[in-house]
Parts: C-alpha cells; structure tokens; sequence
C-alpha cells in the first residue's frame, strides 16, 4: 500500500459560513457547527445551527408554497425543465462542487467527480424525464351495470421531509428531492450538520433554475432535535430518511403518530459470493471487484459487499492475490488525483472502526492486512483506516453480523452453494449482495436465492437512475429511483362521475338499501 502527499493548502484562505435556506432565502443563527476536514483537522467552513424553531419556519413555507399552487399547478413539461437546468448547474459546477465534497467528508476527488456530482446531476435529468411520461391521469373503466364512469389521479403528497447522512449527502438528496419535486411537492432537507455543504449549494442553484420560494427549504441542525421535530411535525406528509437502521426504527414510531408515508434507506451487510468456476483469466478482475465491494469511499457505503464468501477450493489464493492488490492501492489526501482510499469521517467513525477491528481479533478471526491506522508524517492528523481484510470468519461473529461502515471485510469460507446461500441470508439486513460466476445461469441462480433489494452479477454498486434502490427486512422500506420513483411522492385519487341512468336501471342508492 502506498501513501499519497497532501497538495498545497494556504493559510491565508477566509473560512466560509453557510447558513440555512429558508423560503427562498438565507437565515443565520446564534450557534455554529465546524465543519473540519477528515485528511487535516483543518477547519473547513461554518454553519449555521438550527433549532425546532427553524423546522416550524421551514415546514410552514413549505406548506404555504405547496398550497399556493405555485410549483404543483406548474405542468409536468414545466416542472421537468427546471430540473433539468438544475442538472446542467450542477455539470458546470462539477469540479468546484467536487472539492468541496472532497473537504467536507473525506471523498477521494476522482471519486467525488462522478459519484457526489456527477451522478446527482444524471438523477435530476431522470427525474426530469418521469416527470414529462409518468402517466398522471388514467382512464377508470366505464361500469355499464351502474353507467358509472372515471379516472385514476396522481396527485403530489404536500409537504415531503428528506433526512440524509454525511457519507454521499448530495446524491441521497437528490434521491428524495428529485422525485419529490418531479410530483409537485415542497420540500424540507435536514443534511448532517457536519457535511451539509453540497446540499446548501444545491439550494442556491435550485433558485437560480427557477424553482419559486419555499419549494425547498434547507434546516441544519441535530438529529435528535430538528430531526425529530420534522418527522412527527403534523404539517409533512412524508418522511424519506437514509442512515441506520436503529434510527430507522426511531424514524417509524415518530412518524406513526400522524401516520405520515415513509421511505427508509438502511443498513446492510452484503454479501458477496465467489462460485467456484472463476476461470485463471478472470481471477484479476474478480479479485479488483471484491475489493471495490467493500473498500468505496473507504467502506462508508450502506450496500458495501463487506462479507466475501469464498469457496475453499478458491479461498486461500483468492485471499493472498488481494492481500497483493491492496499493496498497491494508495491512500492519501483525497484532494490528490491519484488517491484511492482516503480518510474516514470522523474520529468517533475511526474509533468505532477499530473496535470492531478489536472484537473481530478477540473472537478468533485472523487479520490477513490492515487492521490499524497507517503511519507516517501525513497520517498524524486526520482519521485514517488501513484496508482491512479478516479471514477464519464465522457468521455469528460481530464483524460478520454488524455494520462496521469503514474499510473491513469478513471473509467466510464455505464449501457448498447451499450453504453459501444460507450464509448470505443469515442477517436482519437484506440490501445488497453480489455474485461472481464464469456462468450467468449459476450466477442468476444463486442471485434469485439471496434476499437483497439488489444483487449484482460480475459487478458491485451499479448505480444508475434507471433502476430502483432500496432493501429488503431491515435494511428498509419502499424504493429510490428506478422507472417508478414518483409513485413514492404522490397519492392516488379516484374520481368518478355518472354518465346518466338508463329508464330502467335503479339508483345506485337503493343498491345499499336506500330509499331516494
């Protein structure tokens, strides 16, 4: 494993505040987060640090935007255009936006180009484009016995709260705020208040492409009080909430109070199976696939393939060529174009990272690399995390069971496909898996056994807009993106209407026993 340098910073640089964005403009208040570096400690920006007084504020513009009709009457065609020119924003802004990301949490540039804002901006022209076919109005068929007639309406849900995490902040917005939008609907945005910075941006250039005041509403503020506040809040309509599963849980019961819809993106813990026929031609590629599974974004990823089964007629081998493979990954400052891994969050993420490290050693599993934080000068500050690579797992084991969120795989041996499968499915999480095979049909077998949300063939986090995303048992409810995205963010309505009554047909009240 080699180490990249930290490029030039300049300590001249003013440090920037970022307040809120409130019914179409900025609002300030009395208290402040840093936002600090994961590579440096440097301090990044401020901001601005909301309380409930700023979710009653913001949910109220919301509300009154949403009923004024100043967005939702707006056609579908009107609405798709100011989308797609946040989309192009967004592409003008790649490098810059990038950056920052790269700041705010850590995210190796290179990455950060394509993944925080590259994809976001695709998604808008997505959601664009359901919002011009989605099929808003449907004919209901004409009931000849009662000569009733009707349609099917889908109408936007009202007032829609997106709550999303620190480890891609701005595509998980988009994911709830693109479709959310699309349908007519206002918005509220609560970001983690330590990596809110892309998702304040994307509310300037939201205004700038013509999206009216109070649509969108950005509150910063903790999870335990703003949070809390814009879930059980009687004004939203719908919660859509990516983090963990335990505050997933939390999110539920807050939200049942006012039996508000709710979309949840959890944890996971996915499995990645090896079958056994992987040709000596493919074995580089699939060794370079396991190891993107579980290390993107240094493993801060919910649909990391963090548990890799292996085969024991392949597991020895296939451990010691990614041993080989890590050597030669670089990790470094993730501003440096050729980084590959950079730091973790956070001190409390690398911390809880180590403990699991810890516990995984305490219960018998073997470290095969990693396992600690690097050494070296550019490694004293900032919160680094060696790839970790564990073999001798069993699957009841804490490293194998829990989401460790960091740069650590558990490898598990197994020696039939029954008992692989098995292996898989033992979890509470059901997000994500993969399956690499030389055999399609053997590899679409195994993946129709697996109860994930989404299974990947040959490949690990295919992301694209086109298809849905979402788990299955705890790891959540309901799907982002895909082909039917909008259904999460409207509600159906029936109108029907009589079409006349033929002499002798009978008033449908008398059907009920009613004497007109």
């Amino acid at each position: 494993m080699t180490t990249t340098a930290p490029p030039q910073v300049t300590s001249t640089t003013k440090v920037p505040h970022h307040p809120m964005w409130i019914n179409g403009a900025p609002v300030d208040s009395d208290e402040h987060f840093e936002i600090r570096s994961p590579a440096t400690e440097e301090l990044v920006a401020t901001v601005a640090k909301g309380d409930t007084s700023h979710i009653d504020a913001a949910v109220a513009a919301a509300k009154a935007s949403f009923e004024s009709g100043v967005w939702r009457d707006r056609t579908p065609a009107e609405r798709a255009a100011v989308l797609d020119a946040v989309a192009d924003r967004l592409d003008a802004r790649n490098e810059e936006l990038a950056q920052l990301q790269a700041m705010e949490n850590g995210a190796p540039l290179r990455v950060a180009r394509w993944a925080h804002i590259g994809l976001p901006a695709a998604q808008f022209r997505h959601f664009a484009e359901l919002a011009r076919t989605y099929q808003w109005v449907k004919p209901a068929p004409v009931l000849a016995s009662m000569s009733t007639g009707g349609m099917v309406r889908q109408e936007p849900v009202g007032v829609c709260a997106a709550i999303v995490p620190w480890n891609v902040p701005l595509q998980l917005a988009v994911n709830k705020v693109g479709p959310a939008l699309a349908a007519g609907n206002s918005v509220v945005v609560k970001p983690d208040e330590h990596a809110p910075l892309t998702v304040l941006e994307l509310a300037a250039e939201l205004e700038r492409a013509g999206l009216p005041a109070g649509v969108f509403n950005v509150v910063t503020g903790l999870g335990e009080e703003v949070g809390a506040r814009l879930t059980e809040h009687p004004d939203v309509r719908k919660i859509a909430f990516t983090g963990s599963t335990a505050v997933g849980r939390e999110i539920m019961s807050l939200a049942s109070g006012t039996v508000k819809r709710v979309t949840l993106e959890l944890g996971g813990k996915g499995p990645n199976i090896v079958l056994d026929d992987i040709s000596e031609a493919d074995m580089a590629r699939v060794v370079d696939g396991c190891l993107f599974a579980f290390l993107t974004f240094s493993g801060q990823a919910c649909e990391s393939g963090t548990r890799l089964l292996l085969p024991a007629a392949l597991h020895d081998d296939f451990v010691e060529r990614m041993v080989r493979r890590v050597a030669d990954l670089r990790i470094g400052h993730p501003m440096a174009d050729d980084t590959d891994l950079g730091p973790v969050f956070s001190r409390a993420q690398r911390d809880r990272i180590l403990g699991y490290i810890a516990s995984g050693l305490e219960e018998g599993a073997t470290l095969a690399c990693g396992g600690k934080s690097p050494a070296g000068p550019q490694f004293e500050q900032g919160f680094w995390i060696e790839p970790t690579i564990f073999t001798g797992v069993t699957n009841d084991m804490r490293i194998a069971r829990e989401e460790i969120f960091g740069p650590v795989v558990a490898v598990i041996k197994y020696e039939t496909i029954d008992e692989a499968i098995a292996i898989a499915n033992d979890t509470i999480y059901g997000l994500s898996g993969g399956v690499w095979s030389s055999s399609t049909d053997r590899a679409v077998s195994v993946a129709e056994k697996i109860d994930a949300g989404m299974v990947w063939i040959n490949d690990f986090h295919v992301l694209d807009s086109r298809y849905p995303f979402g788990g299955m048992k705890q790891s959540g409810l309901g799907r982002e993106l895909g082909p039917d995205a909008l259904d999460e963010y409207t509600e159906t309505k029936q109108v029907t209407y009589a079409l006349g009554r033929r002499e002798d047909e009978k008033p449908y009240a008398l059907l009920f026993g009613i004497d007109l």
